[in-house]
């Protein structure tokens, strides 16, 4: 007798949760990591994904009930193109608009705040956040480095200014603009809302809905950039400890809102900047560990699933993972040696990765399959292990090698009938 959906979204949850307790679940978790891929397999652009959100659902849909995943990929990390347009973001360049049209959305690196601002911005970061960042961010509030100091606005000074800034033309732009941005974020979350409805009646659980990033990353990708970030190591070192150690709690309590909101425990930190390459151990240990550390524990100690994704090498950084509680992290890993981190961080953390995206790309069935069952074979030994790309599923995967990794990961991944 076939099972029901209540029945298939149980044990496929269970499979994910036995596996992040480090223990053998019925089965390698089938659950992969997905941005454009669904939406071009099933023939559309990435303009199209990102700006036409009810195709891109219908694409998501289809291409998970074919391939019969496990869970369902959120559909937000391919966000959504109108959002960005209506706000005239900065940071993001967008297919169809200053791309073309199948083209992958780039972040621009723009250094928002330069060294000499750290005394102004730690005196008064709501003041510097306001009149500085934000411009310097979002195309529509440009007309808030016109504001006088926030300070100014207490007493007489706000019956004035405030008055005269909401008369302004830009001011009224901007309200026109930002409205825009809010219907079209509450159409994209519409669509997105009734696509996890939809999986999760055909048993399908949601992989994950809440993200955090490492306070570090927050710093170098959107207030300092990557080279001013790297260079305060060296030059502020004081100030950047004391923005990481602001950014830290934010972090931490809009993931673990957003989490509870979803009422889905699964929380995605994509790591950037901390892999071997970009820092020495003991500017890691220094600079990065701490805040990333606290960070992954306050979302544990919430009862939630952490899952840092650690982008780059993190085979420098094996040691600093065995500080982590056992059973409650997934560590997904992208370039590390995965079977060195079996054997020294496998007993503590449950371990998501590594089929390079050359495999995908440019490898041949025979060479996935040979691939996949040596992660099951070594990596899924004794449980805590999920099968997935280095970095998901790139969005140029050869369907035939994701169709391989599928069914190895089905037929030869299993631990008990």
């Amino acid at each position: 007798m076939p099972k029901s959906p209540e029945e298939l979204f149980k044990e496929r949850e269970q499979r994910w949760n036995d596996a992040v307790a480090i223990k053998e679940p019925d089965r390698v978790p089938l659950c992969p990591f997905v941005n454009f891929w669904p939406a071009r397999y099933k023939g559309l652009s990435f303009k199209e994904a990102m700006f036409d959100h009810a195709r891109a659902a219908k694409a998501f849909k289809e291409t998970v009930i074919e391939f019969d995943w496990d869970m369902a990929p959120s559909m937000l990390p391919m966000m959504s193109g109108n959002v960005f347009k209506a706000l005239k973001l900065k940071i993001l360049k967008i297919p169809g608009v200053d791309l073309p049209d199948n083209v992958n959305f780039q972040a621009v690196e723009i250094e928002h705040m330069k060294a000499q601002d750290y005394p102004e911005f730690l005196a008064n970061p709501g003041d510097f956040i306001i009149r500085k960042y934000l411009p310097s961010v979002f195309g529509i509030f440009e007309f808030l480095k016109t504001l006088p100091e926030i300070n100014s606005f207490m007493g007489l000074g706000g019956v004035l200014t405030i008055p005269m800034t909401a008369i302004s033309p830009d001011f009224a732009q901007a309200i026109e603009d930002l409205k825009k941005a809010g219907e079209a974020l509450m159409q994209w979350m519409g669509v997105q809302m009734g696509y996890e409805g939809e999986m999760k009646s055909l048993g399908y659980p949601i992989q994950v809905n809440a993200f955090a990033q490492s306070p570090f990353d927050v710093v170098s990708d959107y207030v300092r950039g990557m080279r001013g970030a790297m260079l305060d190591m060296y030059r502020n070192p004081e100030e950047l400890k004391h923005l990481i150690g602001l950014v830290e709690p934010y972090q931490a309590q809009a993931a673990i809102s957003m989490a509870q909101m979803y009422g889905n425990p699964r929380v995605f930190i994509p790591l950037h900047r901390g892999a071997g390459g970009f820092m020495s151990n003991d500017q890691f240990a220094e600079f990065y560990w701490p805040s990333l550390k606290k960070l992954l524990l306050d979302v544990a100690n919430a009862g939630l699933q952490p899952m840092p994704f650690f982008e780059g090498d993190y085979t420098p950084r094996l040691d600093f993972l065995k500080e982590l509680p056992k059973g409650k992290i997934i560590a997904w890993l992208d370039k590390a040696d995965i079977f060195k981190a079996k054997e020294e961080i496998g007993d503590r953390l449950c371990l998501k990765g590594n089929i390079p995206s050359s495999l995908y790309v440019a490898g041949t069935p025979a060479q996935m399959e040979e691939y996949c069952k040596r992660l099951i074979n070594e990596v899924g030994e004794g449980g805590g292990f999920m099968i997935e790309g280095a970095l998901g599923i790139p969005d140029e995967a050869r369907p035939e090698n994701v169709k391989v990794m599928t069914e190895v990961t089905k037929t030869f991944g299993v631990y008990r009938k």
